[in-house]
């Protein structure tokens, strides 16, 4: 008697699978992120949206099949997050054990802990449970570690040490664009030669708006930091509001722009960047 075998995915392929569809949802809410700061920036829409991730998964709840959409959104980004962990843990980039190693794989671990809390926050609101206050939701989040922190022996050094971690992401954001490391992950795809030229010119400028926003998070941790006052800190609404109220609506709006980009850049890595599964 012959058997048929079925042919069910590996283990690679499941990997792979859920870096493509995290890269996905990342860029989808980083070009939303993007749009809709910019059309608020310059009042050019009536949607009440401030910036932040969070108002990003109400304002994909409220359209038409919002419920779907945010359900496909959610996963995604549930895929990211097993993605990341998985090449912290499993260190599929090898990138080794030594300090450097160690490092980026933090970094790794690290992005894993804030998409994680993301999707934790955004399969509240698919529950019905999230909460249609429209207030901070991560700026919230934020100024809850904060205030938990301060609370602490040493409270204001704690604050200040993540303070001191978030610019250095930022500033390691922009480093990565002004030394084209992020180049690979284009360069090795099979785009058009003036398309894959474009996308590299919107990856550099989209690492360089995504660093600022971080260091500006950095800074207002900072602040909170200086003065005990969790309130002080704040996420990506916080530092948005920080840039329209310091430069104005046209920086805000160029950031905006670069963030528009970043999530591009993303939707091109989903597609063309090879994935190491092992």
């Amino acid at each position: 008697m012959a058997y048929t075998t079925l042919n069910t995915p590996s283990k690679d392929q499941w990997i792979e699978g859920a870096a493509r569809a995290g890269l996905t949802a990342k860029g989808i809410v980083y070009t939303l992120v993007g749009i809709l700061t910019f059309t608020t920036a310059f009042k050019m829409s009536n949607a009440n949206v401030e910036g932040g991730k969070s108002q990003i998964f109400q304002w994909i709840q409220d359209q038409p099949f919002g419920q779907i959409l945010l359900g496909i959104t959610t996963v995604g980004l549930l895929c990211y997050t097993v993605w990341r962990l998985i090449e912290a843990i499993k260190d599929t980039e090898h990138k080794g054990s030594d300090a450097k190693g160690l490092s980026r794989r933090a970094t790794y671990l690290s992005s894993a802990v804030v998409y994680g809390s993301l999707t934790f926050y955004a399969a509240k609101m698919l529950l019905g449970s999230g909460g249609n206050s429209g207030g901070g939701g991560g700026d919230d989040t934020r100024q809850t570690v904060a205030q938990k922190l301060l609370e602490q022996p040493m409270g204001q050094w704690l604050v200040g040490l993540v303070a001191v971690g978030t610019m250095a992401i930022g500033a390691y954001q922009i480093y990565r664009a002004m030394s084209d490391k992020y180049r690979k992950n284009i360069e090795e795809s099979r785009l058009d030669n003036n398309i894959k030229q474009t996308m590299i010119e919107a990856g550099k400028l989209g690492y360089i708006a995504r660093g600022i926003v971080w260091l500006i998070i950095g800074y207002l941790f900072l602040q909170a930091a200086i003065e005990s006052d969790s309130s002080e800190a704040g996420g990506t609404t916080s530092a948005f509001k920080f840039l329209e109220n310091e430069y104005g609506s046209w920086i805000l709006g160029i950031i905006a722009i670069g963030l528009v980009c970043y999530g591009m850049f993303m939707f091109v890595r989903a597609r063309y960047e090879p994935i190491s599964t092992r």
